[in-house]
């Protein structure tokens, strides 16, 4: 077997583990949440209407603070939603399951342990 297909099966191992199972159905979960989507969808466009209003030769100060105003509630709202924070932390779950992966294979590659201080008492120690 090749590097390749090597890569080609730890892929697929990997997308069968419980992590990015999860990830997968957080992502279903925030696709088919309309709510949010709108929220979302909202918060874009308070964006561009920020950007335009600041990019004009007069600026209406009090127009700025409704729309940042705006802008703050409806950060807030998105990032407290479950469903939002479901997929953050399943993101965040595969994030440290790749760096994991990536960490075992440099220390296959290099013999040492990632971020390897040559002190074991810091880590499981060398190979």
């Amino acid at each position: 077997m090749d590097i390749f297909e090597l890569a080609a099966t730890l892929g697929d191992e990997l997308k069968k583990h419980e992590v990015l199972v999860a990830l997968d159905a957080a992502r279903k979960s925030y696709e088919s949440d309309t709510q949010l989507k709108a929220l979302m969808t909202e918060y874009e466009v308070q964006q561009i209407a920020m950007q335009k209003e600041t990019s004009k030769g007069e600026i209406d100060t009090h127009m700025i603070d409704m729309i940042q105003a705006r802008i703050n509630e409806l950060y807030k709202t998105i990032t407290e939603n479950e469903v939002y924070l479901a997929l953050e932390k399943a993101q965040n779950d595969v994030n440290e399951l790749m760096n994991k992966v990536n960490g075992i294979i440099t220390a296959h590659i290099t013999g040492e342990e990632p971020g390897c201080t040559h002190n074991c008492a810091t880590c499981r120690g060398c190979h």
